[in-house]
């Protein structure tokens, strides 16, 4: 029996850590921002499992049933330690399968960070000062038999409710986290001021930034020692690690991705980093949640452009509708791209031809200079994305000529309409980064361009467009249907408005599949893909994400 109860404390152990990393990894994934967790609980099916829910009312049953026989046989004390064996067996039994530990693959899995660190060790002393304090109340109100398992009941509880320990231990932490990140902000400030002949670059946009960030850096190389930040270090924190830890003397630019969900977020990230560069890509529904419309969007994004220098350099697109607006607006120096309104802009495309190994067009300026250039990046938003790496370039002294080998060296960025040879004579199009309307428009645009096999596309939509988001997604489905062949959706709830979509433009049902996984969709394309055929994998939903 003792040998039993041991064994059940240390499950109790395992399984109160397994469940507190899983709910770490949540609030890892929002940031460390509780009221986002909050929604996140509110909506997600996976916080509490029906199997938990179940178990958890068969282990308050089975302790009520225990403590009842174990009064009614106090005469009998070897009976009442079998029962007290059997109730501790038992529990483990119920307590095993509702930790589902079936390694799936994610996108960005937990990283045990020194603030991760802190906020497990926080929740971890919780739990500990919560289980010994009611160890040793019922050890004193009932007695040896009988304590342990009213014990292991409350620990049940405390297991269930990891979700709010977690919760609560991220506000008792929060006054020593804020401490710590304003002390490498500080620091991180602190470092860019000293360095006086670093150039600063900023980018944002709601879609393009890190495509555009890479590009920028590739080109810029040609000439100069680049640091870029990586793929999503593009926050106060992100950006204060790599200035910190990776920024150094041998460097004499560094490109900054800034990312953004509130109004106030870009500002607080020109104010660390000091760029005299800054760069507007794009402007569109993406975090809706949390900006609500997209004039607080366009405000966000053009405080970049606001905190730039007086001898700043601003660079927009100008053929997106949003950021001509804000560059009207402007009076500081500044330098318009795109293809359009040609004779409006500073540096432009013409000549643009696209297929499915990539693009050739000529940049000009209104000097009359041009350069004719060959890339692998698919389609022909990625043809902004390298205008916007070329006004840069410009305005840090590189010429074309130094601008066209930049470009000839742009390599395919991963899961960014990039394409996989998996030697099966069937090609794959990775654009399994998070997917928005124009991105999504643009990927499809790129698989109507393969000629031969058939296009199959698996998808479970689009996410964070707030009230747009059904919208969005019933276009993507009639816009999927004058182009795919196949059509494989990801979760049968999220997917609805996709399917309404194919129906509005007459697709065939046959031809439609809904999953619930990606493995699943995998089947289904062992069942349906041959030789030339074109998968398009687009959109990879976040780890947090629930239907």
């Amino acid at each position: 029996m003792v040998i039993a109860f041991i064994l059940a404390t240390f499950v109790l152990i395992y399984f109160l850590i397994e469940r507190s990393k899983f709910f770490l990894h949540i609030m890892q994934l929002e940031g460390y921002k509780g009221d986002r967790y909050r929604k996140w609980l509110h909506k997600n099916e996976k916080a509490y499992s029906k199997r938990l829910q179940k178990n958890f009312i068969y282990i308050f049953l089975l302790t009520i049933l225990f403590m009842i026989g174990a009064r009614y046989l106090e005469e009998y004390e070897n009976i009442r330690k079998a029962i007290s064996f059997a109730y501790a067996v038992l529990w483990m039994l119920l307590m095993m399968p509702t930790l589902n530990k079936k390694e799936e693959e994610v996108k960005k899995p937990l990283v045990f960070t020194n603030r991760a660190k802190r906020l497990f060790t926080t929740n971890l002393i919780l739990n500990t000062i919560v289980l010994s304090i009611v160890y040793v109340f019922f050890h004193k109100l009932l007695g040896n038999i009988l304590y342990f398992p009213v014990v292991l009941l409350l620990g049940t509880i405390l297991y269930y409710f990891q979700s709010e320990s977690l919760y609560v231990s991220n506000i008792i932490i929060k006054p020593v986290e804020d401490r710590i990140n304003m002390y490498y902000y500080h620091k991180a400030q602190k470092k860019i001021e000293t360095m006086e002949n670093l150039h600063v670059i900023g980018i944002t946009g709601s879609f393009g930034k890190t495509s555009t960030k890479f590009i920028t850096g590739t080109i810029l190389k040609e000439k100069y020692r680049v640091l870029n930040t990586p793929e999503s270090y593009n926050t106060p924190m992100g950006l204060s690690t790599i200035i910190n830890n990776e920024l150094s003397d041998k460097h004499q630019v560094f490109i900054a991705e800034m990312g953004a969900r509130n109004i106030g977020d870009i500002r607080e990230l020109v104010e660390l980093t000091k760029p005299k560069i800054g760069v507007i890509t794009s402007i569109g529904p993406t975090h809706l949640e949390t900006f609500k419309n997209l004039d607080n969007i366009m405000k966000t994004k053009y405080e970049l452009i606001e905190e730039l220098p007086t001898d700043g350099v601003a660079i927009f697109n100008y053929d997106d509708e949003h950021i001509k607006k804000l560059a009207d607006k402007t009076f500081k120096e500044k330098i318009l791209y795109g293809m359009e309104d040609r004779e409006k802009l500073d540096i432009f495309a013409e000549d643009v031809e696209v297929s499915e190994r990539g693009s050739t067009f000529t940049i000009k300026d209104k000097k009359g200079n041009s350069i004719r250039c060959t890339t692998k990046l698919l389609g022909k938003h990625n043809i902004y994305n390298i205008l916007a790496g070329v006004c840069v370039a410009l305005a840090m002294g590189l010429n074309f000529q130094e601008i066209k080998r930049g470009i000839e060296k742009i390599k395919p960025i991963p899961h960014r309409l990039n394409i996989i040879n998996p030697g099966t004579g069937i090609t794959i199009i990775d654009d399994a980064f998070n997917s928005n309307p124009m991105g999504a428009k643009a990927a499809l645009e790129v698989l109507s361009q393969f000629q031969g096999g058939r296009k199959i596309i698996v998808t479970p939509g689009m996410v964070e467009l707030g009230t747009m988001e059904e919208d969005a997604n019933r276009e993507f489905g009639m816009n999927i249907g004058k182009v795919c062949d196949f059509v494989i959706l990801v979760g049968e709830k999220r997917t609805i408005p996709i399917y309404e979509g194919l129906m509005e433009v007459g697709y065939n049902k046959d031809n439609i599949f809904v999953v619930n996984s990606l493995d699943e969709a995998t089947k289904v394309i062992q069942k349906i893909a041959a030789p030339k055929d074109v998968i398009l994998f687009e959109n990879d939903l976040p780890d947090n994400y629930s239907e």
